[in-house]
Formats: structure tokens, C-alpha cells, sequence
């Protein structure tokens, strides 16, 4: 009689050892999959600290490049520039985003146009930064019959649309049918259960997407290689050649000269750091809600 339950006892006790067990193994699996993410990030910003922080200073915050031989110089220009080029072509781009994504969730389910739409932009993610800086040359800057920013910007933005409008087709489809219910049935238009609704409910997601698109672009050079140019000079006319920070890099890499390629490391060592401390402060106002229309 006794034992039926003394061998229930001991499959009960194999089931919470074999439980423990793979418990145990998978998270320890994610611990090692979490640093093998974390050591090629802290290798590569070590080694940028390295090789670019010695060549950090004022004047390479304040000055303009000089050329090779003459002491000082900097890339201010270079770091304005890039302010100024990826500031519009997140104006410009974000939005279209934002707009697309709020089109394929909400009023094209099941239509071939949105299909049509979310095709292009799996094909826009894959497609490699030079064709788009190229395809910006023919459809601007050889129109124009000169580089400028905008049309730099323009390379860029088109760039983040497709991630941003994915992005927010997916986090609108996490939002509760019953909630969208729940507001329609109180009589509000549609548009503006979609505006007032939806889109603060998913905005973490959202502006999450919109860093992973600003994250992107913010390092890319073959793009303005073809329509920003660059310049060696303090310059904000959108309809010039402007600097970038990767242009400027990329220019002082390719040098034979030294001096150059320190600079070079300290631009992509403070590449990097303002890319960390863009995404960081939209993190912080994200969590805090001031993104999301909260006190």
C-alpha cells in the first residue's frame, strides 16, 4: 500500500529537480548571451577611449580642421554639421514614419495598399546606405547641379523611414483591441482614438523605434559621401556643402598622415559618446513620461 505513494514521491521530486534543472540552464544561457552582446560594445568603446582620448581637447571642440603640419584644429564644424543634418532628417523623416505606421495598423489591414506599403519598407531596410545616397545624388544634388545638406538630410531620412514605420505598425498591433472598443464607444472619432489612444499607449515602443532609426543613421558616411559633401569650413546653408562628423572621420582615416588618424579616433570616440547620450535622454524622458504627454 505504501508504495504507489512513495514512488508518486519520487517522480514528484525528479519533476522539481529536472525543473530546477532547466531553469538553472537557461538562465544561464541568457547570462552568457547577454555578455557575449556586452563584450563587443565594451571592446570596441574601450579601444575607441584608447586610441581617441588623448587627441581630445578644447580646440578640437572649438576649431575648425587646419591643414596637415599646423599645430591645434578640431571638428566643430563637423559636429555642428551633423547636429544640423540629422536634426531634419528627423523632422523629415519621423514623421512620414510615424504617419505610415499609423496607416498599415489602423485603416489598411487587409488591403492590398498595405501590403504594398509594408513591402517597400522591408525592401527599404535591406537596402544597403550607398544606393540610397546614390539614388539622393540623381534625384537632388544632379538636379540641383550642386551637394548641399538637404540633400544630405533628405539620404537620411529616407533611410529611417522604413524602420520607423515597422516599428510602429508593430507596437500599434500590441495595443488592445478592447481598449480602441472601449473609446469608440464612448463617441470619439476614430482619428482621435488614434491620436489620443493608441499612439500614447505604444509610444514607448515607438520612440524606442525612432532611436534605433536616429541610432542608424547617425554613423553612416556613404550616404553624404554623395550629397553633403562635406566642408572644411564653418557652414549652416542647408543649400551648401555642410560638414559631418562621419565625412570628417572618414577623410582623416583614409590620410596618410598621423595626426589625421588621431583625430579620426577621437571623432569616432565622440561619435559614438553622443550617440549613447542622445538615446540615453530620450530613455530618461521616455520613462519619465514626458514623452508620453504625463506630468
Amino acid at each position: 500500500m505504501d508504495a504507489l505513494p512513495l514512488r508518486s514521491r519520487g517522480v514528484s521530486n525528479f519533476v522539481t529537480v529536472r525543473r530546477n534543472l532547466t531553469n538553472h540552464v537557461v538562465t544561464g544561457v541568457a547570462i552568457i548571451s547577454t555578455i557575449l552582446v556586452l563584450v563587443p560594445l565594451v571592446a570596441i568603446f574601450g579601444y575607441l577611449l584608447y586610441k581617441g582620448a588623448s587627441s581630445l581637447n578644447l580646440a578640437f571642440f572649438t576649431h575648425v580642421p587646419v591643414p596637415v603640419g599646423e599645430p591645434g584644429g578640431g571638428m566643430a564644424n563637423a559636429i555642428a554639421g551633423s547636429g544640423v543634418i540629422l536634426g531634419l532628417a528627423s523632422l523629415l523623416g519621423i514623421p512620414v514614419g510615424i504617419g505610415a505606421g499609423v496607416y498599415l495598423a489602423e485603416y489598411a489591414r487587409g488591403t492590398w495598399l498595405g501590403a504594398a506599403v509594408r513591402f517597400t519598407a522591408d525592401v527599404l531596410n535591406g537596402v544597403p546606405s550607398i544606393v540610397m545616397g546614390l539614388a539622393a545624388y540623381a534625384l537632388i544634388v544632379a538636379r540641383q547641379q550642386h551637394f548641399s545638406g538637404m540633400a544630405g538630410s533628405v539620404a537620411l531620412a529616407i533611410m529611417m523611414i522604413p524602420t520607423v514605420t515597422r516599428t510602429t505598425e508593430e507596437m500599434l498591433a500590441t495595443v488592445p483591441k478592447s481598449v480602441r472598443e472601449a473609446a469608440l464607444g464612448l463617441g470619439i472619432p476614430k482619428w482621435r482614438t488614434v491620436l489620443s489612444v493608441s499612439l500614447r499607449t505604444a509610444s514607448p515602443g515607438i520612440i524606442t523605434g525612432c532611436m534605433l532609426a536616429f541610432a542608424r543613421v547617425a554613423g553612416e558616411t556613404a550616404p553624404l559621401l554623395f550629397t553633403a559633401f562635406g566642408n572644411q569650413f564653418w557652414s549652416f546653408d542647408l543649400n551648401q556643402p555642410i560638414a559631418a562628423l562621419p565625412l570628417q572621420i572618414y577623410v582623416y582615416a583614409l590620410s596618410p598622415y598621423d595626426e589625421w588618424h588621431r583625430l579620426a579616433w577621437a571623432g569616432a570616440l565622440v561619435l559614438i559618446v553622443l550617440i549613447m547620450a542622445s538615446v540615453t535622454l530620450v530613455r530618461i524622458f521616455a520613462n519619465r513620461g514626458v514623452l508620453k504627454g504625463g506630468n
